[in-house]
C-alpha cells in the first residue's frame, strides 16, 4: 500500500471533502440534465428553479446533491418508463464514476490488490457520507458491505439503482480488473448495502 493511500485520512479536510463533493455533485447533476434536456427539455428549467444550493455543513450539502438526483430521476421515470429510464441512466453515469475512480487511483498510488481498492474507496466515499468494508460471503465470494449511506436517507430505490452505476464504474477506475455488482441494497428495505467483488486474471502479455 503506497504511503499517499495509507494517509489519505489524515488528510480529509472538511473544505477538502466540501471541494470533492461539490466535483461530484456537478459531474453527476450535468449528466443527468443532459438526459433531461434530451428527453424532456421543457422540465429542465423548472427541475434546475427547485436546486437547493451546495451550500452548508457537509451532511446539507449531500442531501442537496442527493435530491438533485432524485428529483432528475423521478422525472426522467414519468418521461421514460422506470427501465428506460433506469437502463439509459445507469449507461451515462457509469462513465462518470469511472473518470472520479481514474483520478483516484493515481492520486492516492492504488495498488493492484483488493486491499488497496478497499482502502481507496473507504478514502473516496468518506466525501459521500458511505461507510464501507468488506468480507467474505457464503459462498466464498468478496463482498464490499455498506453499513451507512447518506444518500439513502434521500433516494428511492430506483434513483438508487440507476445511481449505484456511478459506484461501479467507480470501482472499475480504482482497478479495471475488478467488477463490482450490487445484489442488496439499503433503499430496497435492506439493513445493508452489498456488492460482490469479482477480480479477473490478468491473461499472459495482457
Amino acid at each position: 500500500m503506497s504511503l499517499r493511500l495509507a494517509t489519505a485520512k489524515l488528510w480529509m479536510r472538511t473544505s477538502v471533502l466540501k471541494r470533492e463533493l461539490g466535483r461530484v455533485a456537478e459531474m453527476t447533476i450535468a449528466t443527468l440534465d443532459e438526459m433531461v434536456r434530451e428527453h424532456i427539455p421543457e422540465a429542465l428549467e423548472g427541475i434546475r428553479a427547485e436546486d437547493s444550493p451546495m451550500e452548508g455543513d457537509l451532511d446539507q450539502r449531500r442531501h442537496a446533491m442527493a435530491d438533485a438526483h432524485q428529483r432528475r430521476v423521478t422525472a426522467l421515470v414519468e418521461a421514460m418508463g422506470e427501465e428506460a429510464a433506469v437502463e439509459e441512466g445507469r449507461r451515462r453515469i457509469s462513465p462518470v464514476g469511472v473518470a472520479l475512480g481514474i483520478e483516484a487511483r493515481e492520486r492516492l498510488g492504488v495498488g493492484d490488490d483488493i486491499e488497496d481498492l478497499v482502502e481507496a474507496a473507504k478514502v473516496v466515499y468518506t466525501v459521500l457520507g458511505i461507510e464501507v468494508d468488506k468480507e467474505e460471503g457464503e459462498d466464498g465470494t468478496l463482498v464490499l458491505r455498506v453499513d451507512r449511506c447518506a444518500l439513502s436517507e434521500v433516494y428511492d430505490p430506483i434513483t438508487c439503482r440507476l445511481m449505484s452505476a456511478a459506484d461501479e464504474g467507480l470501482v472499475r477506475g480504482l482497478n479495471p480488473r475488478v467488477q463490482m455488482t450490487f445484489n442488496e441494497r439499503i433503499t430496497e428495505g435492506r439493513p445493508q448495502c452489498r456488492a460482490d467483488l469479482v477480480m479477473t486474471i490478468a491473461t499472459e502479455g495482457a
